[in-house]
């Protein structure tokens, strides 16, 4: 059976369905019958559609399948939403914005880092996830171009953070028995009792950003320990950050594996 066209083949108008006929009794009925949105689609389009729902919006399976990076994933999505008219058309300048190809990024397999986790869960999500602060407050998260760094919504800062910022935090649970108090950079200086390297706000200042003692800090906690505890690394509670026991099985298996080589 023939596909529905939308355009005439001599002139290039919009078709129209103006007859319906059974195909056992002959019975035709006369009308002007409007088109389904998906009838509109070209062949490329409704093959896009299908295996993006075959891969269950999962990006990054659907590049293997297709065997195209991301932009063009991300374009051939953008544009298959704008003909399904989903959405306004999406200006260049954002296409533009969004567009960061994952498709050469690497990241070590097996790692434990809590950098290469994060890097490797956001690739997964196609490069963009919401997270949620203690309180509730929504965060965007994106990978940034340069593919060392992550830009925050809630972290407007220049140049953006880069993921080893979360091995600084790890690394201070990890010295202090899986738990940390966040600390306070907002009232408190660096060295102070609740900025001092035992804080992770303060060990962010000391080991990550190289600040001097007595100097104002920025204070990013809020928005790291919800990016930590959605790749599940740590429970983000108040007052305190806390390693999962997921994340210390990880840690304890990697050692492990460390040893026996």
């Amino acid at each position: 059976m023939a596909k529905v066209i939308s355009e005439c083949p001599s002139c290039g108008g919009a078709l129209k369905i103006a007859v319906l006929r059974c195909s056992d009794c002959g019975l035709e009925l006369h009308n002007d019958f409007q088109r389904g949105p998906f009838d509109s689609l070209t062949a490329g389009q409704t093959e896009f559609l299908v295996s993006f729902l075959r891969q269950r919006g999962n990006m990054t399976s659907l590049q293997t399948e297709l065997g195209i990076s991301y932009p063009t994933a991300k374009k051939k999505l953008d544009d298959l939403l704008t003909s399904l008219k989903l959405v306004d058309n999406i200006p260049q300048m954002e296409k533009d914005k969004e567009f960061v190809d994952m498709s050469n990024w690497s990241i070590s397999k097996g790692s434990s880092k809590a950098s290469d986790i994060i890097k490797k869960m956001l690739i997964e999500h196609n490069g963009k996830v919401i997270v949620h602060t203690v309180r509730g407050l929504p965060c965007e998260v994106r990978v940034a171009p340069d593919e060392n760094s992550f830009l925050c919504n809630k972290l407007p800062i220049n140049p953006p953070y880069r993921y080893e910022v979360f091995d600084v935090i790890v690394d201070l649970l990890i010295s202090q028995g899986g738990r940390a108090r966040k600390g306070n950079g907002r009232n408190f200086k660096l060295g102070e009792p609740d900025c001092d390297e035992a804080t992770v706000v303060g060990a962010i200042g000391y080991n990550y950003a190289h600040k001097e003692i007595g100097t104002s800090v920025f204070d990013p906690v809020f928005a790291l320990a919800a990016i930590l505890e959605w790749a599940g690394i740590v429970n983000n509670e108040r007052g305190e950050l806390v390693l999962t026991a997921s994340y210390q099985e990880t840690l304890n298996s990697h050692d492990v594996t460390e040893v026996t080589k």
